[in-house]
């Protein structure tokens, strides 16, 4: 399965190419720091990466969660991550959005491409009603790009995520099918 966009190709890596996601894990893990949960030290390891694309790769398959790598065109390299987390069936019908982006990236809409790529996607294969993503008020990239792409702000929650060895408040967004 692949997703074309402009400058990128979003796929659901394998085990086999677990180098990738370690190089682009080594090359950002200072300018990833800030934003995310503190890593255990085999997270740096190609067995962490290995280990993780299969399970990433079963999830797919089975509907349960969306973990998109974007790749430069010729597969060398990886730009950044979209994933789907959390998927909710039923009456609710909605799952969680997180995103990262290669530091040397930043700030060149690739992001934005990304993230709206693999938005289309899963509400053309998925009854997926809402996407819901949260970022801590610090974090203004993120905040912009969420409003860009048409998620609104839902409320704030204090103390919300661990992140960076600390809790974290964060200000809860979502993105509706219909509003896509």
């Amino acid at each position: 399965m692949i997703i074309h966009t402009h400058r990128t190709r979003l796929e659901i890596l394998s085990p086999q190419e677990a180098q990738l996601m370690l190089d682009y894990q080594l090359a950002n893990r200072d300018h990833l720091a800030p934003w995310e949960p503190q890593r255990p030290a085999d997270y740096y390891q190609l067995s962490y990466w290995q280990q993780q694309l299969a399970a990433w790769a079963d999830a797919f398959i089975a509907g349960r969660e969306y973990h998109f790598v974007a790749l430069t065109p010729d597969r060398q390299r990886v730009l950044g991550l979209c994933q789907f987390t959390g998927l909710q069936h039923g009456a609710f019908e909605a799952c969680y959005l997180g995103y990262s982006i290669a530091k040397d990236h930043e700030g060149q809409g690739l992001m934005r491409e990304i993230v709206q790529a693999a938005i289309g996607y899963l509400f053309e294969e998925t009854s997926l009603q809402r996407i819901m993503a949260n970022y801590m008020p610090s974090n203004g990239r993120s905040g912009r790009l969420l409003r860009r792409l048409g998620f609104e702000r839902e409320g704030y929650a204090r103390r919300y995520l661990k992140i960076a060895g600390h809790w974290q408040d964060h200000l809860l967004t979502a993105l509706l099918r219909d509003e896509a």
